[in-house]
């Protein structure tokens, strides 16, 4: 590996603010920056595993997409090891993977919607836990220094008695991949080559993690088949189980919902959730690895909490539409699941207040057309006469309230492409008409 000084790294990406570049340069720029770096290996996980190995230390494999702007200032701090966690990084060896092209899916299973993940693992390729998430929050609500700062120190635990804990990891372990990298899915395949193109078009040339999720999807949708709830709401998050967790600690929760799951399992604000099914939890990452792998419909999971000096055991009931109520449009790529069901329409449910302004009943369908697609299959309701600022008052017979992700999920679970859509839209000037698309 090439040297260069972490010192160099950090007057490179402070000399030029990560707001002011451009893509193309941001994603030149970091392999400037880190291709040489003494602390990072690049786009290598075969060198850093051999390092790994050599040195006796877990590995830290921070995957990243450069060209997204989402977790940029995070990434940032992590790159140039900020003191936060610059002392624990020395006892990680630490590898910098900035493509997707070629991303192991036998090891790499995450959540693709995020722009950047952390996986650690164990030398002889164990996966000891994982970092990274995301939701219609703000970022600062869901990861932060201090949050990595405990999963390291959890993770650096797991390793130091790897042998007591070995067998309560096997749950975390990725299963069979279908594709070994996203470059084998049907709808990817002879899109993209294997590496990226620095001295071309750079960011065409990299293919974006929530890709990888579409392309998932669409292995369903082309062969006229229902996308299965795990694949339309992956990685559910906490607050499926009522839970707010506290971004700067190791799993302990912030809040708990009346009547939730957690609630009526007697979890409390202050409380560490420190296994759950016997995994051992370094971050709400890990809590939605073992949500995600959890089937949909009732279920129940042993959780271990940590509560003062002990521990507190209590099960988690999960109920039939637990992971179905969750909220799937902050997702980058749920804008695919809006061609598909909806003609390239983004929809948000109108609150009471404009409800009462427009005469709309509080139980009745008022979704909102924030915006509509202008190109190719996403302007399917544009030619169908769909506007930006129109209401959806009935869509596929359906008339009652819902979410746009409740409605994405009947569409997806019970149309097909080629089937046409009804609806009937209340326009700007309060006039009602009727309209059919024709799904992509």
């Amino acid at each position: 590996m090439r040297l260069r000084t972490l010192a160099l790294a950090a007057v490179v990406l402070s000399a030029v603010p990560a707001v002011a570049q451009d893509r193309a340069t941001r994603v030149r720029g970091d392999r400037d920056t880190f291709a040489e770096s003494l602390t990072w290996i690049y786009n290598d996980l075969g060198e850093g595993m051999a390092a790994a190995r050599e040195q006796d230390k877990p590995l830290m494999a921070v995957v990243r997409c450069i060209p997204c702007e989402a977790c940029q200032e995070f990434d940032d701090d992590v790159a140039r090891r900020d003191p936060v966690i610059r002392d624990l990084m020395d006892r990680f060896v630490c590898v910098r993977l900035v493509q997707a092209n070629t991303l192991d899916l036998s090891t790499f299973q995450y959540d693709y919607d995020q722009s950047m993940a952390i996986v650690f693992l164990h030398p002889d390729g164990t996966i000891l836990g994982r970092f990274g998430t995301r939701s219609e929050r703000h970022e600062t609500e869901d990861i932060s220094l201090l949050g990595l700062r405990a999963a390291m120190e959890e993770t650096l635990r797991l390793f130091a008695s790897y042998d007591d804990v070995r067998p309560s990891l096997r749950g975390k372990q990725p299963g069979p991949a279908e594709y070994a990298t996203p470059l084998e899915y049907p709808s990817i395949a002879g899109r993209y080559g294997e590496t990226l193109d620095y001295e071309g078009e750079v960011v065409e040339s990299c293919l974006h993690c929530h890709q990888v999720r579409e392309a998932e999807r669409l292995v369903y949708r082309d062969a006229g088949e229902p996308i299965p709830d795990e694949v339309l709401f992956p990685y559910p998050d906490p607050t499926a189980l009522g839970l707010k967790l506290d971004p700067e600690s190791l799993v302990v929760v912030e809040e708990v919902a009346p009547g939730s799951p957690a609630d009526e399992a007697g979890i409390a604000v202050g409380d560490r959730l420190a296994s759950v099914e016997g995994q051992p939890l370094v971050s709400t990452a890990d809590l939605q690895w073992i949500l995600h792998q959890t089937p949909s419909g009732p279920a129940e999971l042993e959780a271990e909490v940590g509560r003062g000096d002990g521990r507190v055991a209590t099960t988690l009931g999960l109920p039939d539409d637990w992971r179905r109520s969750g909220n799937i449009s902050w997702r980058v790529s749920t804008w695919d699941l809006r061609r598909q069901a909806f003609g390239g329409m983004k929809l948000s449910d109108l609150d009471d207040e404009r409800r009462d302004e427009l005469g709309l009943g509080e139980d009745s369908m008022a979704l909102h057309a924030d915006h509509v697609g202008q190109y190719g299959e996403h302007a399917v309701a544009k030619r169908a006469g769909l506007e930006i600022g129109d209401v959806l008052l009935a869509f596929d017979g359906q008339e009652g309230r819902m979410t746009e992700s409740e409605l994405l999920a009947h569409v997806l679970r019970n149309r097909s492409p080629g089937d046409h859509i009804d609806l009937r839209v209340r326009k700007a000037d309060g006039s009602v008409e009727d309209a059919r698309i024709r799904l992509p």
